[in-house]
């Protein structure tokens, strides 16, 4: 593995989080909080340690899938623990793990939460809470690549940008990669800033139109008060509601309209099924709770919200689903498996793997019917390769495997199995609220230490599409690490790279 550029590229993760984390300081001098300090004491030496690597850039720029995988995993782990300090720091947050919990929750756009009440919380905490959703939604090495010119080309930046950002596959949209990156950056911060300007013209308070407006656009669900956005007014839900499900479509779509080319944005098979699911959902649920709403248009405003809240992975609420009805709860729970679609800020097991599943399945059943017919699976007019059928079938395996040892391990807390089966899947798919005892009313501070690592893994696996986490666990990978003789063979590679 390079070491190098893997330092190198950390090194510049904790360097912007040093900025980052500039931006509570400065909240804090707004609502004259002293726990400005606590943030800066974090705060300048991740800027200095940032700096400094700035000045040793690594001369080998060969960089392969694993070295990818690899770092975008210890990135997000570095960022979590860093992310946690300064809430433990300031003692709003007295217990580490606590803290972790909560920055893992942040950074994953989670939303799960292990605070009694937020409303105690300063200004500065809440709005550093809300930003590691906008930091997490598009992910810190898609940002890296959009603002530092990563050497090693096209080759080693798709490595990078393939082991953080969702779905079965990710591509360019133009011909140069961090072009991609930045493209992406622009739509996302673009219509985060639309929402945050609509919020504040349909009544809020700037505070919380930032908040509300970034923690929406990284499909996040941290709210600034107790009742989450049951707090604001009708029209505020409603924003809302449409753009957490605007940031749960594939970016692609946005592209595609932004470049007139509309046709091939509205054949995209994926967007028309999240489109079918999200508004077939909210008419089912709808009339199961008319007769516990004050009519229609209440019980169609709370099941638009929910419905969109849960499969965009947001998490938000304005009503506790968690004792609706059992039809309504069972839709919830089978979008927090779904989720959003790839390429979006969303989680989940994605739109796009259920509809190549469907396909697959389609196909085996023809092969059974016609044994000799010789079929292709296609996808938005074209051909699926083998290789991504075969990723697909591995993800679903894998997902599973992970999502039933993780509940084993929970069962030992002796709680109900709705609590522990919705609290994996909410983490995994960084919904954040479940049912029973993790739901919408409720929160995670009462599981034990070991549960919430659990859960701290479950929230990392899930935003990194699993395999980027399982990595770090394996020792090859750190044998490989270590390995001089590996080392020898990148810096071969490097200078054939050069002739």
């Amino acid at each position: 593995m390079n070491h190098s550029v893997i330092r190198f590229i950390l090194g510049y993760v904790v360097g912007f989080m040093g900025l980052f984390l500039m931006l509570p300081v400065l909240v804090a001098f707004i609502y004259h909080e002293p726990v400005w300090f606590d943030y800066a004491i974090v705060a300048f030496p991740c800027l200095i340690i940032g700096i400094a690597n700035s000045y040793f850039k690594p001369k080998n720029h060969s960089f392969y899938l694993k070295d990818g995988f690899f770092c975008t995993g210890a990135s997000w782990v570095v960022l979590s623990v860093i992310g946690a300090l300064p809430l433990y720091i300031t003692g709003e947050i007295p217990h580490y793990i606590d803290a972790l919990f909560e920055s893992v929750s942040g950074f994953t756009t989670t939303g799960a939460s292990i605070v009694d009440n937020v409303e105690r919380l300063t200004h500065a905490s809440l709005f550093w809470r809300s930003f590691t959703h906008l930091v997490g939604g598009m992910g810190v090495l898609v940002f890296l690549l959009t603002v530092i010119p990563l050497a090693g080309g096209d080759g080693s930046q798709f490595n990078l940008m393939k082991a953080e950002s969702p779905g079965p596959s990710v591509g360019k949209l133009v011909p140069k990669l961090r072009n991609t990156a930045q493209m992406l950056y622009l739509i996302y911060l673009g219509l985060t800033a639309l929402e945050i300007i609509l919020l504040l013209l349909a009544g809020m308070t700037p505070f919380e139109a930032i908040n509300t407006g970034i923690a929406t656009a990284g499909t996040g669900g941290f709210g600034i008060y107790a009742n989450s956005i049951a707090a604001f007014n009708v029209k505020c839900q409603w924003i809302v509601a449409i753009f957490m499900f605007i940031f749960g479509v594939n970016f692609n779509f946005y592209y595609c309209i932004m470049f007139h080319h509309v046709k091939e944005a509205f054949k995209m098979e994926e967007v028309k099924m999240y489109t079918f699911l999200t508004l077939t959902s909210i008419g089912i649920i709808t009339f199961n709770i008319l007769g516990s709403s004050a009519g229609l248009f209440d019980a169609l405003t709370k099941a638009a919200f929910q419905v969109t809240s849960i499969q965009s992975s947001t998490g938000f609420s304005t009503a506790d689903f968690a004792v609706w009805p059992q039809t309504s709860r069972c839709v919830l729970v089978l979008l927090m498996f779904i989720g959003a679609c790839a390429g979006s800020t969303g989680g989940g097991i994605k739109v796009s793997r259920f509809v190549l599943m469907g396909k697959a399945v389609h196909k085996e059943l023809i092969s059974y019917i016609h044994p000799r017919s010789v079929r292709k699976t296609i996808l938005d007019g074209k051909p699926v390769t083998h290789d991504t059928i075969r990723s697909n079938n591995v993800f679903f395996g894998t997902f599973m495997l992970t999502f039933f040892v993780s509940v084993f391990i929970l069962s030992f807390e002796n709680l109900d199995f709705s609590t522990i089966f919705t609290a994996v899947i909410a983490t995994m798919s960084n919904i954040g609220p479940g049912m029973s005892l993790v739901g919408p009313a409720a929160n995670f501070a009462f599981f034990s230490d070991v549960s919430k690592l659990v859960l701290i893994f479950d929230m990392l696996a899930g935003r990194l599409e699993l395999f980027p986490i399982l990595m770090l666990f394996h020792p090859v990978i750190w044998k490989d690490l270590f390995s001089k003789r590996r080392c020898k063979e990148l810096k071969n590679a490097g200078k054939i790279l050069k002739k």
